[in-house]
C-alpha cells in the first residue's frame, strides 16, 4: 500500500505526526494558469455545519473517521441521511445554514466574526464531461488554514496553508448527477504553522477563494513558463510541461501572434519541453507601458493561452534596474482586506479598486503583505503597471527548528510561485518578515532563498530584515543581519516616531548601512483615525500621522542606498490586537484610507512625494 493509502486508512496519531511534514511535499502537482483556463464554477452557496468539538470528524474515542475503511455514517464527510423514522443521524447538510464561497466566515455571520475551529462545507452539483476520456480536477484558490477534501464520500486529500491554490483530480468519481463536494475547513492558529500563532492581522477562516472543475484531455498542459533571460533583454527562456500518458515525444507549437513567432518544441521523456528563443521586436513591460503579449502553446489535443508581459529586473551595486535602467519603487504595503465587503478581500473589482488607489498615490509599486494574496492582484497590477512584492507567510517566531514547518513554508512558497512565475508586475520574493536573527532562522531562510532561486533566477529575493544601532544612544542605525549576504534587496521596517519617540527625532537618525546593496524601507508609518483632528503631538489624529511623514521622508531620503520605499500601509484592516475603544475598534489604524474608503491627510503628503521622486 503506498504512503497516500496508509494516511488515508490508517490516520493514527502518531503516524499523522511521523508523515505530517512527508505528505507536504507529496502533494499532486498544481495545475499552472488555472486563472485562463475553461471551467465550472463552483461559487456561490454552500452548506455548513460548525464544528468547534470535530464531531463530524472524530468519534468519541478522537479517532479520525476516515482512518477507517468503512467510515460511519456519523462522518459528516459521508453526507448521510436517515434510512428510515428510527433512523439516528445527528447532522444534515441540507437543513443547514450557508455562505457565499469564495468568501470567509467571518464577515459574513457575526457568530462567527471570532470564530477559529471547523467548519464543514457541502455544495452538490452536477457535472457531464465535455468528451469521454477526458480528465477533471477541482482547483482551490485558497482555503484557510488546513482543509480536508472529499468528493461523494471519497477522500481527495488533505492541503496546509491559507494563501495558496492546490487541486485534486476527481475523474474517476465524477457523477453525472448528485455529486457532493465536502470540506472540512480548520483555521485553528498552531505553534509550528506557518504563519505561527502570533500575527497582527485577522484570522479569516474559511474557503476564501474560488472553487472550478476544470476540465482537460487526457494528455494535457500541466504547465509552462515563459519569461526574458536574466540580464538578457534579447532572449525569452522557459519550459513546458505536458501531464498524461502521451507526453513524451510530443509536437507542440509556441505562438506569440503579435511579435508573428511561431516556433515547433518538442517533448523529452520526463514530458518537458525547454523554450529559447530571440526575444526580438520586444515591447518591453514597465509601469509607463505595461505591454502584454497574448502567448499560446498548443499540442494536438490542448491550448493554453495567457497574458505575458517581457521584462527584465535586477540589481547593479546599489541601483535596482528594470529593463536595464534604474527605478525607484514608490510604493505601499497592503493586507488583503476589502473595502467592499469588510472582509477577505477575493474579486477582481476589489483588485481593482485597491491597485486603483495605489496609481492615484502615483506609486509604482506595491507589498503584499505577509502572506500570498489572491491571483487578481497580480493579473490586475500586470494590467495596470504596478510593479509588486510577494511574500511568504513566515512571520515573526516560526518553529525554526521543526523539519515540519519548514516543509510547509517550502511548499507554500512553492504554489506561490508556480501560480505567479508568468506574472511580470512580480519582481520580488520575499522570505520573512521582522523574524528574529538565530543561526537556525539563517538556515531555514537560506535553504527557502536556494528553493526560490532555484524554481525562478529572474526575480529579486528580499525580506524584512533586522536592525540595530551603532552607537549607545542609537542615533546611528544600521542593518546588522546575516539574512542580508543572501538577499538582493536590503529591506526593514522602521517606527521611529511611533514606536519609537515622536515624530521629530527622525531629525536625530542617520543611517550607516555597509552593504553595498540597494535598499528598500518596507515598513513605517502611524496610527490614525479618519476624522479624528488635533494637533500634531495628539495620538491618532490625522495631524500627528501626516506629521510623522513629514518628518520620516526627509530622513530615508538621506539613506545613500535608498532605492524605495511601501509605508505601512494603504488601508486600515481588522487585527485582534488593536482592541482600543472608539479609535482602533478592531482594525489597525495605519491606513492612509480607512475601512470605508476615506483618505486621511498624510495620503497626500505621500502623494505629492511620489509625484516630485525620480523614476517611473
Amino acid at each position: 500500500m503506498d504512503k497516500m493509502n496508509i494516511v488515508k486508512y490508517f490516520r493514527l496519531p502518531l503516524l499523522s505526526m511521523i508523515l505530517g511534514w512527508v505528505s507536504l511535499a507529496a502533494q499532486e502537482p498544481l495545475i499552472g494558469d488555472a486563472y485562463m483556463r475553461a471551467s465550472v464554477s463552483l461559487d456561490g452557496e454552500w452548506k455548513i455545519i460548525i464544528d468547534p468539538y470535530e464531531n463530524g470528524y472524530y468519534d468519541y474515542r478522537h479517532e479520525a473517521f476516515d482512518s477507517r475503511e468503512q467510515p460511519s455514517r456519523s462522518a459528516y464527510f459521508t453526507n448521510s441521511k436517515p434510512n428510515g423514522k428510527s433512523d439516528l443521524i445527528e447532522y444534515d447538510f441540507d437543513a443547514s445554514e450557508s455562505l457565499q464561497v469564495p468568501g470567509d466566515w467571518n464577515s459574513q455571520k457575526d457568530k462567527l466574526l471570532y470564530y477559529e475551529g471547523t467548519l464543514w462545507y457541502k455544495k452538490s452539483f452536477d457535472y457531464h464531461k465535455q468528451q469521454t476520456g477526458n480528465r477533471v480536477f477541482v482547483y482551490f484558490g485558497a482555503v484557510n488554514y488546513e482543509a480536508e477534501v472529499y468528493l461523494n464520500s471519497h477522500k481527495l486529500g488533505t492541503h496546509i496553508g491559507g494563501f495558496t491554490p492546490f487541486n485534486f483530480e476527481v475523474t474517476d468519481l465524477l457523477k453525472e448527477k448528485d455529486n457532493f463536494l465536502i470540506l472540512k475547513v480548520d483555521n485553528k492558529r498552531k505553534r509550528e504553522a506557518v504563519p505561527t500563532l502570533n500575527t497582527d492581522w485577522w484570522n479569516y477562516g474559511g474557503i476564501t477563494r474560488s472553487v472550478q472543475l476544470i476540465e482537460t484531455p487526457e494528455t494535457f498542459i500541466r504547465d509552462f513558463t515563459l519569461q526574458l533571460a536574466p540580464g538578457n533583454a534579447k532572449e525569452m527562456l522557459g519550459s513546458v510541461t505536458l501531464d498524461g500518458p502521451d507526453k513524451r515525444g510530443r509536437q507542440l507549437i509556441l505562438r506569440i501572434p503579435e511579435l508573428n513567432l511561431e516556433t515547433p518544441l518538442k517533448t523529452d521523456e520526463d514530458g518537458k519541453a525547454a523554450i529559447r528563443l530571440e526575444a526580438k521586436g520586444v515591447s518591453y513591460w514597465s509601469p509607463t507601458d505595461p505591454h502584454l503579449y497574448q502567448v499560446q502553446i498548443t499540442t494536438p489535443g490542448d491550448t493554453l493561452t495567457d497574458k505575458i508581459g517581457f521584462r527584465t529586473i535586477e540589481t547593479r551595486g546599489t541601483d535596482i534596474l528594470l529593463n536595464g535602467k534604474p527605478i525607484f519603487l514608490k510604493g505601499i504595503s497592503l493586507h488583503e482586506e476589502s473595502p467592499l465587503t469588510g472582509g477577505r478581500a477575493n474579486s477582481k473589482a476589489d483588485a481593482e479598486l485597491l491597485l486603483g488607489w495605489v496609481k492615484e498615490l502615483n506609486a509604482n509599486f506595491v507589498r503584499l503583505a505577509h502572506y500570498p494574496h489572491n491571483e487578481h492582484m497580480v493579473r490586475t497590477a500586470d494590467e495596470m503597471g504596478i510593479l509588486v512584492w510577494e511574500e511568504n507567510p513566515v512571520y515573526w517566531t516560526i518553529q525554526w527548528d521543526n523539519p515540519e514547518t519548514f516543509a510547509n513554508a517550502r511548499k507554500q512558497l512553492t504554489e506561490l510561485i508556480t501560480r505567479d512565475k508568468n506574472r511580470a508586475s512580480v519582481i520580488i520574493w520575499s522570505m520573512a518578515n521582522e523574524t528574529p536573527n538565530s543561526a537556525p532562522r539563517l538556515e531555514f531562510l537560506n535553504k527557502l532563498a536556494t528553493h526560490a532561486r532555484e524554481m525562478d533566477s529572474s526575480r529579486l529575493l528580499s525580506a524584512a530584515l533586522e536592525q540595530s544601532s551603532l552607537d549607545g544612544d542609537g542615533r546611528v542605525r544600521t542593518i546588522d543581519d546575516p539574512f542580508a549576504a543572501t538577499v538582493d534587496i536590503l529591506s526593514f521596517n522602521q517606527y521611529i516616531g511611533w514606536y519609537d519617540g515622536l515624530p521629530s527625532k527622525a531629525r536625530e537618525i542617520r543611517w550607516e548601512i555597509p552593504q553595498q546593496k540597494p535598499v528598500l524601507i518596507s515598513e513605517f508609518g502611524a496610527g490614525a483615525k479618519y476624522g479624528f483632528h488635533a494637533d500634531r503631538l495628539t495620538r491618532w489624529s490625522e495631524e500627528y500621522q501626516k506629521y510623522l511623514y513629514q518628518e520620516t521622508l526627509p530622513m530615508l531620503d538621506g539613506i545613500a542606498q535608498l532605492r524605495g520605499m511601501s509605508p505601512w500601509l494603504l488601508m486600515d484592516f481588522r487585527s485582534p490586537r488593536r482592541p482600543l475603544a472608539g479609535i482602533q475598534d478592531g482594525y489597525n489604524r495605519k491606513g492612509l484610507i480607512d475601512e470605508k474608503g476615506h483618505k486621511k491627510e498624510a495620503f497626500y503628503v505621500l502623494q505629492k512625494y511620489y509625484a516630485q521622486k525620480n523614476g517611473e
